[in-house]
């Protein structure tokens, strides 16, 4: 074993890896993409945890997916890792012509304006570009900062909070009717003006509903302690004796902030 690998010593073990385990040559595209998805939470799970050495692990893990994807491409006489390094350099100097050109940018959302008008030149709708794999809030979000962009958005905070009042009372009238498909339709068009109302606020509402999950499992883990303790199982206790449970644990949530 090498004291230090390199890119290339990676790209050689992937062709080996390739030639001569049985898992790796059984991979496709196709049968890859779940770990493209894992790898990249991971990474953020090690980002948000702010532990450095597992993130070095996780961004190997994430690396590893395009090199992957490179290697069934280049076998198919489509592209290789090189072929993907090297638009990518391309598109990283077209897109900061601030830097690699004679144009300025004095600040990041210049730099960011800049970018996204370049991008858009080249796309046939306004709503391109927003993968339909993301997460539904985050590509809810990004839907709307697009259209924002074009001046399809609206005015104040104010005309946000009566949509989600519009939303949440069609929501309720399709609730009464006991109409499946349309409850569904009305709950997925209030989810949407809220996030609506997260992007008014400037607050990513995928980052915004993962605390919420944290904040839950940290809560309800309290809850489990003290049932464990107690000696009683959960249906000995009322709803009323957990709720009172979930508020000593939110006491101390705020107690540690």
């Amino acid at each position: 074993m090498k004291e230090r690998y390199t890119f290339e010593d990676l790209k050689k073990i992937m062709s080996e890896l390739r030639q001569k385990c049985p898992w790796d040559r059984k991979q496709t595209h196709e049968s890859l993409k779940k770990y493209l998805i894992e790898e990249a939470y991971e990474v953020l799970d090690a980002i948000d945890r702010k532990d450095w050495e597992a993130l070095k692990e996780e961004l190997g893990d994430l690396l590893l997916q395009p090199v992957f994807h490179a290697k069934l491409a280049q076998e198919r006489g489509l592209f290789d890792i090189d072929d993907v390094v090297d638009h990518l350099c391309k598109k990283l100097i077209e897109r900061h012509p601030h830097v690699f050109g004679q144009e300025e940018a004095k600040s990041a959302e210049e730099v960011l304006k800049n970018w996204e008008k370049r991008k858009a030149e080249k796309r046939k709708s306004v709503l391109d570009g927003v993968p339909k794999a993301l997460p539904a809030l985050l590509r809810a979000y990004k839907l709307q900062k697009k259209a924002a962009a074009v001046g399809f958005d609206w005015k104040n905070i104010e005309d946000v909070e009566k949509k989600i009042h519009e939303e949440w009372n069609e929501f309720w009238e399709a609730y009464k009717s006991g109409d499946k498909e349309k409850i569904e339709h009305e709950f997925g068009d209030l989810l949407f003006a809220l996030v609506n109302l997260a992007r008014f606020l400037n607050i990513d509402p995928e980052e915004a509903l993962q605390k919420a999950n944290n904040r839950f499992i940290n809560r309800f883990s309290y809850i489990e302690k003290k049932v464990k303790e107690s000696g009683k199982s959960w249906n000995e206790y009322t709803l009323k004796e957990l709720d009172q449970l979930w508020e000593e644990a939110k006491k101390l949530e705020k107690e540690k902030v």
